[in-house]
């Protein structure tokens, strides 16, 4: 007679109902950026415009924390991820059809709004999911938001292929994530009365439907903004970084990005189990000092070789501390988690900018040791969060949930 776990199909089918959000925001945001050129063509625009239509996707999900922190409190984490993943594939749908430059951005301040409310929902469904049943796998949810994104890339060029109608490509989009988030609505977590009220008492005073945050949230949202700038700065910079300083041919300065990405992807994927075993507080601390010190190490060797190893270093280093700062946040509430993700969203949003104006007034090298130097920043924002205890073993399963099938 086999031995039937309830506790362990549960915990699989909530990760991958989970894991189908995650996805779902990876797959909306390329799946509308990748047909960016096709905007750009059929609304007349120019590239400062262009550039204005991308920072107001960033400004909606900056700016919302307020309306995420009420949304969660009176919704929950499991109806505000429906609502909000809906929402982006309408989104979609009306991006498709804009008839003016002034529309498309409102609707797209209006898909930052709904990031910002999927991207807190999720992440407090993750950490709901890892406290329920005491086993780490935020690292691997997040992955699923890279697995999201490469298969919208692929998407739009298999579609772009057949017709440049954005209309197909959107709307077919809409449906595969109006399907994939109905099937993953069933699995998600129900937030209970103490999931739902602990906000208050975790985390401050109420003052007008908002709560104040403490010291150690607002160690958490610097952490999480020094780390998004690490991140964020790597994608922008590193391609031009490759071309203009190291002098690297024109088929290597792309790799900047791809060594970033593959070890973020990697490193994501087996960083649940380092959670587990060292701790989340002992792997975001050496995480980012190995991120900090291996990008400093290479401006200072110079070379393609050291550099991309350095770029390597940035990639596993950083991979765990948003995954890992999320949980903590989580656990402090709803509010908390809010200010923690918009707080990160600003430093995504800024820290290229700020980069790039640190480059103009004195070199790109300048540039990317401030990339290193946040990096490291993120190591000391650490040593003031709370984080939660490693846990060796996986928890013996719930009698009461566990049984034999005959």
């Amino acid at each position: 007679m086999p031995h039937m776990t309830p506790v362990r199909d549960e915990f699989r089918r909530s990760q991958l109902a989970i894991g189908a959000l995650f996805f779902v925001l990876g797959f909306q945001y390329a799946t509308w950026v990748s047909r960016v050129p096709a905007l750009k063509a059929r609304l007349d625009l120019g590239e400062a415009q262009i550039g204005l239509l991308l920072m107001t996707c960033g400004i909606g999900a900056a700016v919302s924390f307020p309306l995420v922190a009420v949304l969660m409190r009176r919704l929950g984490s499991r109806l505000l991820s429906v609502l909000s993943a809906l929402a982006l594939g309408a989104i979609l749908l009306a991006l498709s059809v804009v008839p003016n430059y002034p529309v498309t951005l409102l609707v797209l301040f209006c898909d930052g709004v709904a990031v910002g409310c999927l991207n807190v929902a999720m992440n407090a469904q993750g950490a709901a999911l890892e406290a329920r049943f005491a086993r780490t796998t935020m690292s691997r949810l997040h992955a699923t938001f890279s697995a999201g994104s490469l298969l919208a890339a692929l998407l739009a060029s298999g579609v772009n292929a057949f017709t440049g109608t954005l209309a197909v490509h959107f709307g077919l989009a809409a449906g595969l994530l109006a399907v994939l988030v109905l099937a993953a609505r069933p699995g998600l977590l129900a937030d209970g009365p103490v999931e739902r009220s602990a906000d208050a008492a975790a985390t401050g005073k109420k003052r007008r439907g908002l709560v104040l945050p403490t010291a150690v949230t607002l160690w958490m949202g610097l952490a999480m903004v020094f780390g998004t700038v690490t991140e964020g700065a790597m994608n922008d910079w590193s391609a031009l970084y490759l071309k203009d300083v190291v002098d690297a041919g024109a088929g290597l300065a792309p790799m900047g990005i791809a060594v970033v990405s593959v070890m973020m992807v990697c490193a994501r994927i087996f960083a649940d189990g380092w959670r587990t075993r060292f701790g989340d507080g002992r792997i975001v601390r050496t995480g980012s000092l190995l991120a900090g010190l291996g990008l400093a190490l290479a401006l200072l060797v110079g070379g393609v070789v050291p550099t991309l190893l350095g770029f390597a270093c940035v990639g596993l280093g950083v991979a765990a501390v948003t995954p890992c700062v999320y949980v903590a946040a989580a656990r402090q509430g709803a509010d908390a988690l809010s200010l923690v993700a918009a707080m990160g969203t600003t430093g995504l949003l800024a820290g290229p900018a700020v980069i790039g104006f640190i480059a103009g007034a004195t070199s790109l090298v300048w540039g990317m040791a401030t990339v290193a130097a946040s990096a490291a920043v993120v190591s000391l924002c650490a040593t003031r969060i709370t984080w939660p205890a490693p846990t060796a073993t996986a928890p013996a399963p719930d009698p009461h949930l566990a049984t034999d099938a005959t």
